[in-house]
Formats: structure tokens, sequence, C-alpha cells
């Protein structure tokens, strides 16, 4: 049974909706796939911590919303897709990147990921998907995003993102929260939310010391009263099956195939093809029999 959770809530005078999230069994998923460095760890757990309580503010079953992070640092792109519960599945470029630690001493995801780009793409089912793209602000990923809803979707937002990583590598603890301001919000509102926006500033902290989503909630929403809707279980879930890449294989086309068939002979390797999910590492291998049997695209 996972442990990720997102808590729903909205304010009792509809000034804003919230949204509280535990990832660290999610981050730690991603970990065992990607085998990522710490700080690497850090950029990909917040985008996908993120983009899963995006995620859950779709609202049809066959939606699906994705987050793309495209920097000119060392992270290369970070990208993450969620469906409308809130499951997500991600990667990043360069998985082994890393860099020394702030003089703070916390991870410099922002000197990671450097200058560029955060573009969110929204699949609603229509014929062309809503997309939308901003500068990135500082490349720490939560005041990207705040910048991202602002500026491309107009809506004031709160975002504080944390993921600690252990000496062993691996996710300690990591989680999030989600504050946007819903339209003719109360002014005494807004004003407590700033306020209380400064007690969120060590979340993985809070998280690690086993504050669960309520607790957080309680202190993003301190002296402002709030109905919680639901919570909902979430996890890390690649999508990707043989049928979907017998596709993309078929999409290549016969020539393209024999070509790539041919090289592999020629390096001495066997006469096989091997697509590699992204999301998950898992391999599909295509043997020459299987392929000359495969309806191939026309070249």
């Amino acid at each position: 049974m996972t442990n990720n959770t997102i808590l729903r809530a909205m304010t009792q005078d509809g000034s804003a909706r919230v949204h509280v999230i535990r990832s660290t069994e999610m981050v730690n998923r991603a970990i065992e796939y990607h085998h990522p460095s710490p700080t690497a760890t850090a950029a990909l757990g917040r985008v996908l911590t993120v983009t899963s309580m995006m995620g859950c503010m779709l609202g049809e079953e066959t939606d699906s919303i994705t987050v793309s992070i495209e920097g000119d640092g060392p992270a290369g792109r970070i990208l993450a897709v969620s469906d409308w519960i809130g499951n997500v599945r991600g990667y990043i470029q360069n998985p082994a990147a890393d860099l020394p630690l702030k003089p703070s001493g916390k991870l410099d995801v922002g000197g990671l990921v450097g200058d560029g780009v955060i573009t969110v793409i929204k699949d609603l089912g229509g014929e062309i998907p809503e997309s939308g793209s901003v500068a990135l602000t500082s490349g720490e990923i939560a005041e990207d995003v705040t910048t991202y809803y602002a500026t491309s979707e107009q809506v004031p937002t709160l975002c504080a993102l944390g993921v600690l990583v252990d000496t062993d590598h691996t996710c300690r603890a990591a989680g999030g929260i989600l504050v946007q301001l819903l339209p003719f919000a109360d002014e005494q509102t807004v004003d407590l939310l700033e306020r209380n926006a400064a007690d969120l500033a060590h979340l993985s902290s809070m998280i690690d010391r086993g504050m669960d989503n309520k607790a957080i909630m309680d202190v993003a929403l301190r002296d402002i009263p709030y109905d919680v809707f639901d919570e909902l279980t979430v996890d890390y879930k690649c999508n990707c099956s043989k049928a979907k890449m017998d596709a993309v294989m078929r999409s290549l086309g016969r020539k393209q195939v024999n070509d790539l068939l041919a090289e592999q002979v020629a390096e001495g390797k066997p006469a096989e093809l091997e697509i590699n999910c992204r999301f998950c590492n898992t391999r599909y291998t295509y043997t020459e029999e299987e392929l000359a049997g495969m309806d191939l695209a026309k070249d």
C-alpha cells in the first residue's frame, strides 16, 4: 500500500483551493528506475511531486498533464506526466549530473537546472493539447511553477516543494503544497495565506518529523477555516506496454528497421532491436524473426 497521498481542500470563504502531497515513496520509485545523483533526485522529485498535484486538478478520466523543464544546466531536460488522479511518471535526461552543495548546505537544484523554460501541456481530449511556456525564474521548480501559473494562466499561486535525500541516496522525505487563489478572493484570507507561507520554508523537514498532510494543511491555513474534500492515493506509475512499443517499432518502417538490424550485425551484435522505456527503463527486445513478421510502415 502506497503512502503517497494528496489531500484536497478549499477555504470556507471560497478564496482558495489547496493541495498537499506526501510523495516520498513516489520519489523512491523514481530513484529505483533512474539511479540519479542526490541533486538530480531533488530536481526530478520536485517535478514529479508538483506534476502529481497539477494532475489531480484535471476534470476527466482521459485527461493528462505534462510538465517539462528545459534548462541549460547539467540536468538537461526534466519531464513528468500525470493522469487525472495524480499518478505520475517522469525522467531526467542526465541522472548522473550533480553539483557541490550550496554555501547554505542545500542541494543546488537551480544550478543543476540552469536557465531555460518551463512548459505545461494539458491533453484534455481536444484535437490540439493546450500548451503554455514561460522562462524559468530560478530553476528551483516551486518558484517556476508559481511563475507559470501567474503568467500563463493568470492564477495567483503559492507552491512549496521539498525533497530530502538521505546519506544512502534514497529519498528520506518528499512532498509539496499548492495553494491557488480563486476569483474574488477575500483580501484578509490572502494576507493570512501570505503570512503562513513563511512557515512552509522547510517542508521536507516537516514531513521527515512525521507531519501528515492534514498537519501541513493546518500550517498553511492557520486561522483560515477550511473544508477537506478528499484524500487521493497516488503513485509513480508507468503506462508503457508491449503494444505501445510495437506501434513505435511499426512506425519506423521496413527500410529503417532493416538498416538498424544490419548495423547490429556489422558491429558483431545479435540481429535484434531494443526499445527502452524512458520512464521505467523496461526493455522491449525484437528479434529479426519477430520484426520480419510485423506489419511495418511503408517507407
